[in-house]
């Protein structure tokens, strides 16, 4: 393990420890678009789903409902956000069906974690702007879609369209918890697009609060839907 990965572990750890017990609480206000996305994913049955930085699994168990024939695996950096996942999942009786590891966004083993045949899906909600080497976690991330596999992710925006003050309250807040809006996501999904061979696409949403993005791999047999 390197020493960045160490001190991104480390530090996700210390935020977490206590935070996780009310974080579903606390964020259901201000993670907008998240059940959006799970909608979207589309996940026909005999799916496999992966959700980079699956914090509580709060997502993954709405995923798991909504999508009862996908085959759902979630990774996440910090072992405290996991053991609450884990105890969630337990909880809502889908410990078959989802799978969780303790896992670096920028260097999993995608292969192992699939069974060697790769994902259908892959989402990221509100990851990026937490993990220092984002841009590296995207390509990975985008390495582990399947032929025909489609990457769905949703985050922060630049608040563009919205008053200044609130832009600037959001900002300073969210670096209360060493979360940084990423300015230059839309080039990096041009950017992975192009080094991966993919579909890319882009766009903002609620005036700006929310970027969401589509990288989509051709060929197979899955449909990469309408973005």
């Amino acid at each position: 393990m390197s020493t960045a990965t160490a001190g991104h572990r480390a530090a996700m750890d210390r935020i977490y420890r206590r935070q996780r017990h009310v974080y579903d609480l606390t964020r259901k206000y201000y993670l907008l678009g998240r059940d959006a996305l799970i909608v979207g994913l589309d996940a026909a049955p005999g799916m496999r789903v992966l959700e980079v930085g699956c914090g509580t699994g709060r997502n993954l168990i709405l995923a798991a409902r909504r999508f009862p024939g996908a085959r759902l695996t979630g990774i996440d950096i910090s072992s405290e956000m996991l053991a609450t996942a884990r105890a969630n999942v337990a909880r809502a009786g889908l410990s078959a069906r989802i799978a969780l590891a303790e896992g670096d966004a920028t260097a999993f083993d995608a292969a192992a974690l699939s069974d060697g045949a790769g994902f259908d899906r892959v989402f990221l909600s509100y990851t990026l702007s937490m993990i220092p080497d984002w841009q590296g976690a995207l390509a990975e991330a985008a390495r582990a879609l399947a032929p025909g596999g489609r990457l769905d992710l949703v985050d922060f925006g630049q608040q563009e369209r919205l008053p200044a003050g609130f832009r600037r309250a959001l900002f300073a807040w969210l670096a209360r918890f060493d979360v940084t809006p990423r300015t230059a996501l839309a080039d990096a999904v041009a950017a992975v697009a192009t080094a991966q061979g993919l579909d890319g696409s882009f766009r903002a949403t609620r005036r700006g609060y929310a970027w969401t993005a589509r990288l989509a791999r051709p060929g197979g047999t899955r449909d990469a839907g309408i973005f």
